[in-house]
Parts: structure tokens; sequence; C-alpha cells
């Protein structure tokens, strides 16, 4: 969840510290810090607040070094406050270290310290590493023996970055559990919990695994084990663009990232379908016999990614004609037992870090499955742990509410599933042509709700200061009114609750009141008239209706309030087109509240702890 930076170099420590932080924020921002070894000490700026402040302070009074670290959090032990934020100093302040990860034997490890006369200021888990590091630094003991040797007393999930005065010109870092990449320039060195933070520094880099460590000195980098063991470490080329990174000319990252959905889709058509032919790419490592012999697929994801999976299951079953259940990551482990090696496992998370869904993946592996990826980042921890993986394709999504990416993975579930009817032979080749075609059609028809942006905007106005809404969908868009709720909640702060819109009258309707928004996703398709019965329901009891409808529904228009149109498509792609106006009806909500859409309050984009 928390953001790590680390830098050894000859640059300003300062600049460098702040740019990973800055780039790392999206990972948490209850609080940040930065700790720099200097002539004979350690320099810590730290605020329970935003970066802007933190810069405001170093700016005024910077650091001086070669050597330091930063870190940006988001709580889970102990509140927002100065003294639980990182970095920590152990009792002599000869150490500083930042930590991604939750310690589950913090407080034993906390009382045998106590014992030992240790002092602690905060009511972090992380404070216990520092002290244990203090514990084993002995005079004939080296700042990476005695991180190996505390880190094997540890339970729980970590990533770590350490300095000490003591050997200033180095720095320690180790994973379990969390991410952790060592970015390597020209005699600098970089550790970060994200690859978002290398760009513009290093031009290769290492991923650690679990139970990995880092020693990084200004004439190399080593790698041992957990047990100190020296292990070797391919280097990779670091394939992100600095520019990715930016705004641009958009206020937010979330808006730039919702203009990009129709140039993400472009790409994931010219990257997935290559001379007429589904191409998955060459990570997927599956055999098209194996996908032939599975009974069942079983999607499991968190938040929106799940919602994508939901959608999912409609166009696998349609084009592979195999059943599909769909889990909540967090949920799969309390019902593992039901599946086996003849179900395959589909696994979605835009960083490839979730916790819940790792911790999934973990299970479904007891049980003997099969383990497909959907994801945004290569390398990462649900890569290297699947058996196989899908790239979405979508580029770096910095802001903390998903948009890009959840259109990338629906497109990608979709091929998926095309896919799987070619192998087993029950796809006609007609069937295909057609779809090629309306997929081709598919930015461009983005395009044109993304215009209508001035009227979402004018909509939004009118509901800004609501406290509830409620979302209805049916069939494949009872995921789409589930995401939308979702994203509105993210980002606005208002309560908002998606449903199957048939399940308005088994209880929901009761919530109904006089002036209480009600978003319809009303498309002409087979549950149209359904659909039309729904909103006639919540009007009849004084409810103003907004509409997702298809252009041209002239009679929609007379029975809501306010009606936006997006161009008619099939049934089976319109989540892709409905997701726009949702994303920017919940942005402009959230804008007119006064809301930091990037960074809303108590998320992150990455949750690497379950």
């Amino acid at each position: 969840m928390c953001g790590i930076i680390g830098y050894l170099g000859k640059r300003d420590i300062n600049n460098v510290i702040l740019v990973g932080l800055e780039r790392l924020e999206y990972r948490g921002y209850d609080s940040c810090g930065m700790a720099v070894v200097n002539d004979g000490g350690i320099d810590i700026r730290k605020v329970a607040d935003r970066l802007t402040k933190l810069k405001n302070i170093v700016e005024e009074n910077p650091l001086q070094g070669e050597v330091g670290i930063g870190h940006t959090r988001w709580a889970t032990h102990g509140k927002v406050s100065e003294e639980n934020t990182h970095p920590f100093l152990d009792c002599k302040k000869e150490i500083a270290l930042v930590h991604n990860g939750i310690i589950e034997n913090y407080q034993e490890v906390k009382e045998n310290l106590k014992n030992k006369g240790h002092k602690f200021k905060s009511d972090t888990d992380t404070e216990v590493i520092v002290h244990l590091i203090e514990d084993y630094y002995k005079e004939d003991i080296s700042l990476e023996q005695a991180v190996i040797k505390s880190l094997k007393e540890i339970k729980g999930s970590y990533a770590v970055a350490v300095i000490s005065k003591r050997e200033p010109r180095k720095i320690v870092g180790a994973r379990r559990g969390s991410p952790l990449i060592v970015g390597i320039g020209d005699k600098e060195f970089l550790i970060a919990s994200d690859i978002s933070a290398l760009p513009g520094i290093a031009k290769k880099m290492v991923v650690l695994e679990d139970g990995e460590v880092c020693v990084c000195k200004e004439d190399g980098i080593k790698f041992f084990d957990i047990e100190g063991k020296s292990i070797k470490k391919k280097s990779l080329p670091l394939d992100m663009d600095v520019s990715s990174l930016s705004k641009g000319r958009y206020r937010h990252f979330m808006l730039k990232e919702i203009v990009e959905q129709p140039e993400v889709i472009r790409r994931n058509l010219e990257v997935r379908i290559k001379n007429g032919r589904i191409n998955l790419g060459s990570q997927l490592r599956f055999k098209k016999e194996e996908l032939k012999e599975y009974s069942k697929i079983v999607i499991q994801a968190c938040g929106t990614s799940y919602h994508a999976g939901l959608v999912g299951r409609y166009l696998i079953e349609k084009y592979g004609e195999i059943p599909v259940e769909v889990d909540i990551a967090s949920e799969f482990s309390l019902r593992a037992h039901m599946y086996d090696s003849k179900s395959l496992m589909i696994a979605i998370s835009q960083s490839g870090e979730t916790a819940d869904t790792l911790n999934a993946i973990r299970k479904a592996k007891e049980r003997g499955m099969k383990i497909i990826a959907i994801l945004n980042s290569k390398r990462s921890s649900m890569d290297r742990e699947s058996d196989g993986s899908i790239y979405i394709n979508a580029g770096p999504e910095i802001g903390v509410a998903s948009t890009k990416a959840y259109t990338a993975q629906i497109l990608n579930l979709l091929f998926l599933g095309v896919y799987i009817g070619k192998v087993k032979g029950i796809l006609q080749r007609q069937k295909w042509e057609k779809l090629k075609y309306e997929l081709s059609e598919i930015p461009e028809k983005m395009e044109k709700v993304l215009n209508k942006r001035r009227h979402i905007k004018k909509i939004s106005e009118k509901y800004h200061n609501v406290k509830d809404f409620i979302f209805l969908g049916r069939g494949i868009n009872y995921p789409s009114a589930l995401e939308g709720a979702l994203k509105l909640k993210e980002i606005s702060y208002i309560h908002a609750a998606g449903y199957a819109a048939g399940e308005m009258k088994h209880g929901p309707i009761s919530l109904v009141h006089d002036g209480m928004p009600v978003v319809a996703i009303v498309l002409k398709d087979d549950v149209y008239e359904k659909m039309v019965g729904n909103i006639q329901e919540v009007k009849s009891r004084g409810a103003k209706v907004i509409a997702i409808a298809t252009e041209g529904d002239r009679m929609i228009r007379k029975m809501v309030d306010d009606v936006i149109y997006i161009p008619e498509t099939q049934w089976y792609l319109s989540p892709l087109l409905v997701a726009v106006p949702l994303q920017l009806l919940a942005y402009y909500i959230a804008v007119k509240r006064g809301c930091d859409v990037d960074k809303p309050r108590n998320l992150a984009k990455s949750v690497t702890v379950e």
C-alpha cells in the first residue's frame, strides 16, 4: 500500500526522493517523510500530511547527502500522526528504515525489545523492525547481516529500505509479500516499491522475489537470500517513459486516463488481432489442448477488477461456451475447496500486487488449479506466480480510481473468451468477422461519448449535493451499475449503491424517496422493456432518473429527468461504452464537491495488504 523510494548517487538527493514520492503517492498519502545520511548522522523530514507540505519543508531546510530513503504512507497500524510517520529511527539514531506491509507478530517482538530497554515512539508495527536491526547491529555485524537476522524473526509481509550512519554509502532492501524493485543507472541506484519511481534515472531494473535482499553500494549491487547466501539476479530493461507519468494538459490523472480509453482500445486491437487471428501474447504459456479440457472457469478479483470479471463472465460464456463463476478474491479462500484441477482460474489485477488476489492464487494452486493472470503490470508478483499472463496494455494508471484499466480488462476477457471458442472449434468464422468489425468501431464510439463531457458536467452540477445515489442495470450492464456506484463512492464520498434492476422490488426500492437520483442503464437490447418498467417504478416514487440510453431513443427522453446517449452497439460490447459516461459523471460530481479525485481519502491504488 505504501510507497518506498531509496537512492544512492550524486544527484540532488532532495529532488530525487521527492520526485520518487510524487510518482508513488497514489500508493498512500496519509503522511510522508524522508531520511538522508549526512556527515556523521541521519537527518529526517516528515509530516502527517500530503507531499506538498513535505516539499515546502524541504525547500526551506534541504537535506544534504548522497544516500537517502523516502516513504509515503497508507495507515494500517496507528493513526495518522507525525509520530507514526516513516522513516523510523532506532534508539541510537544510527539506523533509518521505511516499510510497506504488515508485521503480524509485532506486539510480541515489541514486548521482547522493551524488556531489553528499547524505547518506542510510535503505535506502528513498523518500528519494531528498526529496533530489531539495532539489537543485532553489533560492531562485527554488517547492516545487511543485521537486517537478515531481524527479518527472520518477523512474521507477516514487508518491503523495507534501510540506511545507517555507520555504513553511510549503503542501502539495504528486502521483501516478502510486498513488492520491491531495484533500479540501476549510471553509477547510481534506486530502490522502489513500484516501477513508476524509476524512469529518468534507471536504465535497467531487478525485481526482488520473496525472501530476497539487495545491498546497493557505490561499486555495485549484491543480492542474498534470507539465509544470507549470495544469489545471482538478472537485470531487465526499463520499458517505461517518463512522459507517461505526467498529467499533461489535464487537471487530474483520472480525466486524462478516461480520455485515453479509445487509444487503449485501439492499442489492444492492434496487439490482439494479428492477420485476422487472436493473439493473446507469448506470456499466456497455455497449450491450446489444455484450454479445451477445463469444465469450469473461476474468475477472482477485487473492486473494479471484480466488476470487470462480472462482465467477463457473460463474454466468456457467450464465446467460449464454458460455465464461469466470479468470486471476490478475499472470499475465495473461504470456499477454495469447491475447486480442483478441472477448474481454470482467471485472476485480474491492475497492479499485479493485490494481496487478496495473490492469496487466492496461492490457495488455488494448493488445489491443483492453473492460473491465468490478466494484469497491467509486467513482472509483478501475479505475473511471476501465475501459469500464464495476458497484459491489458493500458499504460500507467496513476489515478486511484481505475478507469482505462477497467475497460482494457473487459476487452481482454472478451478476447480470451473468443480464443477459447476458437480452440474448441465452436466459434463460426462469420461470427468472428462480425465481432472484429464491431470492435473496430468501439474507439470512435468512445470518442463520441467523450465529446459529451460538457453535457455530463452540466448534469453533475444538479446532483453534486445529494447524499445518496442508486445505479440500476440488468444483464451484462448490472456490473456496469456496480462499477458506476463504486466510482462515485470512491471519489465523491457520496453513498451510492448498484443493484440488479430486477431486485429493486425485493427490498432496495424502500430506499427511493422524493428527489433521489437514480442512474438507469437502459439500452436498446433484450432487457429494454424491463428496464423501462424499473424506471417507471422509481419515478412513481419521486426519483430523479438519469438514463444512459441508446442514441435515437426519444421515448426515454420523455420519461426521465436527464439522459446521456451513447452510440448504438451490440449488447455484449455495451459495457465498454457505458463505462465512459459513468466515469465522467462521478468525476465531475467529485470535482464540483472539491474532492481530490486522484487521491481519494482512505484509499490507495495498490492494496498490498490483506
